[in-house]
Formats: C-alpha cells, sequence, structure tokens
C-alpha cells in the first residue's frame, strides 16, 4: 500500500459557483482516492450543495446516471434513510447550509474505479452540516455511482445558487 499523497487543493476565499478536484491535476496512479472537504461556506441562504464526478475530459458528468442511498444522522429527530436512482448528480449535504454564524459544510469521499473504463465508477461519502432552517446538526453516511463505464478525472461540487465563499477541497491518492 502506498502513502497518503496530496495531488489537488481548492481553498475558496472568495465567491466561486463549483469547486473542482483533480481534473487536469488528476494522478492516474491511484486505485482509491480521498477526498476532504473543509468548513464549505456559502453566500445565499438555504442552499444544497451537490456533487458530480469529471469525465476524461474535466467536464462535469451531467447525464441522469448518478444512483445513491444514505443513512441520514439528526440532532433533532429521527434517523432516517434516502436514495434515488437516474439522477443528473448527487447531494453532497444532506440539508441546506446559509449565511448565518457556523453553517458549513464538511465531508470526506472515497473514490474507486475512476481509472477503469471497464467499471464504473463509485464513492462513498460521510458528511454533516449545520442546517440553515433548523439550526441542528445533520449529516449522513452513504455511497453512489455512477452508472456508465468511462474513465473519470475528479469531483465538482456546486449550489443550486449562489457562490461559495470559504472553505478548501483536497484530494489524495490513498493506494497504488
Amino acid at each position: 500500500m502506498g502513502a497518503k499523497l496530496l495531488i489537488d487543493t481548492v481553498t475558496v476565499s472568495s465567491g466561486v459557483s463549483t469547486i473542482q478536484v483533480g481534473g487536469a491535476n488528476w494522478d492516474n496512479s491511484y486505485n482509491v482516492y480521498q477526498v476532504i472537504v473543509n468548513g464549505l461556506k456559502v453566500d445565499t441562504d438555504n442552499v444544497n450543495v451537490y456533487l458530480r464526478i469529471l469525465d476524461n475530459s474535466n467536464a462535469a458528468v451531467t447525464a441522469s446516471e448518478y444512483d445513491w442511498a444514505r443513512k441520514i444522522l439528526k440532532s433533532d429527530a429521527s434517523f432516517s434513510s434516502g436514495g434515488a436512482s437516474n439522477q443528473d448528480r448527487d447531494y453532497f449535504i444532506n440539508n441546506d447550509i446559509g449565511t448565518g454564524t457556523g453553517e458549513v459544510a464538511n465531508g470526506i469521499l472515497y473514490l474507486f474505479n475512476f481509472n477503469d473504463a471497464n467499471e464504473r465508477s463509485f464513492y462513498t461519502t460521510e458528511e454533516h452540516e449545520l442546517s440553515a432552517t433548523t439550526d441542528n446538526l445533520q449529516g449522513f453516511a452513504g455511497g453512489g455511482c455512477l452508472t456508465q463505464t468511462a474513465l473519470h478525472k475528479g469531483i465538482q461540487f456546486s449550489l443550486e445558487s449562489g457562490n461559495f465563499t470559504g472553505g478548501s477541497v483536497s484530494l489524495y491518492g490513498l493506494r497504488k
């Protein structure tokens, strides 16, 4: 097993509508990758954070081929489950975030099969956020896959509206 190696980092210090890691900086010599999301902040109240996989040309895959499932954890209510198939993106967070004090999103993703054009790319996700609408901590553990077989080169995070104003996203290679 190889060491954990930093491949790409994006630090947000001003408004950007999307964040991508990998892409032109992708290192295809790893079998497993880790993405660490730390302190994502936004400039708009009550927005969702989405994720998409980057294709071999560094563009986000927008086809309705994302399937995902998760266990949703809430500090103010019972736990629940969620899932969907044939979506054009996945949710990175369970609820929305906004501009209130402490409203941020954090998480860890593991990426698999991104360098194998004969297999589906899939990911696991653990995340948590302080909800904009309820002021409660929420998160989920789960995963998803892109149901197309192709080479992939990273992850993109986006918002339904507004911009990211803070935080960082880092991509690591874990196993050769």
